[in-house]
């Protein structure tokens, strides 16, 4: 993304001596797996798949031939809290409730593998089972490698283990092809042009209800699932993701322009989740908007973009027990 190029631009700007960027956030590196930006998974699809055993293979490892044993770090980390509290962030958003590190991410792998991985296709999608890996913000910060999930995933084959790497591989170097060749992934402009046409041919559809920033941030709207993600989202720095798709839909629903819809969606979505700010931050939003999908039956504010329904989630899933979970 385009403050990670900043970053290793600055760092070898800075130095006297070549320094070597590896690709390690995918499976498969962006640019051998496709040289163009992708329509849809199903076009990425078997390009990941005719070269993923390729790179799906352990990494050797050994020590650092040279060690600095004397640098100085600058700041110690003895005090997250205190350290935190001299950085220029949020201030008003705390630090959630999982705890980082390399440690941390490979025992939630293990408890994933050993109890959730068999029933992951079946459980996965819905918002009361909580059946997803949980790994996303272990995967944005770099305390985990994809590799080595699907690598363990490998070992216990089925069609939970299928329906990971599908997620993890497929769908989740999707989000970095688009990343990667969209220089507006991060902007309305981004959207497939078909979806902006047809948003804005329905700009001025009257809309359902409308609400301030405030009560969105506070989950105040007259939709109670609705307001059981952002509770979710704002309480523990995740939400559903099945939940994250609908929320995206009725805030474009509920906004006055869909350039509106998509600003306020990054706003929550970075300031909330912990996976904030990932590919799959950006693509997911975007995705409310049309993007890596194809027109559908016509429906007012939407116009071809798919809509979602509180019906929808009703048929499928015990919203009640969701909101009961949330909604308080």
């Amino acid at each position: 993304m385009r403050i990670q190029r900043q970053w290793r631009d600055d760092v070898a700007a800075a130095l006297k001596v070549p320094l070597i960027a590896v690709e390690s956030e995918a499976v498969v590196p962006v640019r051998v797996a496709s040289p163009k930006q992708e329509y849809a998974a199903r076009t990425l699809r078997p390009k990941i798949h005719r070269l993923w055993q390729e790179y799906l293979v352990p990494l050797d490892t050994h020590d650092l031939d040279h060690r600095t044993d004397d640098w100085d770090p600058g700041q110690g980390v003895d005090d997250p809290a205190a350290l935190a509290a001299r950085l220029p962030i949020d201030q008003g958003v705390g630090a959630g409730h999982e705890t980082g590190g390399e440690g941390a991410a490979l025992a939630r792998l293990a408890d994933f593998i050993a109890h959730d991985l068999a029933h992951y296709h079946e459980r996965r999608n819905d918002p009361t089972l909580d059946g997803s890996s949980r790994l996303s913000a272990y995967l944005h910060y770099g305390h985990l490698s994809p590799l080595t999930v699907a690598l363990a995933a490998q070992e216990r084959p089925g069609p939970g283990t299928d329906a990971l790497l599908e997620e993890l591989v497929v769908r989740r170097e999707l989000s970095f092809n688009f990343c990667w060749y969209n220089p507006d992934y991060d902007r309305y402009e981004g959207v497939p042009d078909w979806a902006r046409k047809t948003l804005e041919e329905h700009a001025a559809d009257p809309r359902p209800a409308q609400y301030t920033p405030g009560q969105l941030d506070r989950g105040e709207t007259g939709d109670p699932y609705w307001n059981a993600a952002q509770r979710q989202m704002v309480r523990t720095g995740r939400m559903h993701n099945y939940m994250r798709m609908y929320w995206g839909k009725k805030l474009l629903e509920w906004s006055a322009t869909p350039r509106e819809a998509h600003a306020t969606m990054l706003a929550l979505n970075n300031r909330y989740e912990q996976d904030g700010r990932d590919a799959n931050s950006f693509v997911g939003v975007s995705w409310v908007l049309g993007l890596h999908d194809r027109p559908w039956a016509r429906h007012p504010v939407f116009g071809t973009v798919r809509s979602m329904s509180a019906s929808g989630l009703r048929r499928k899933f015990d919203m009640e027990a969701y909101v009961e979970a949330w909604g308080g």
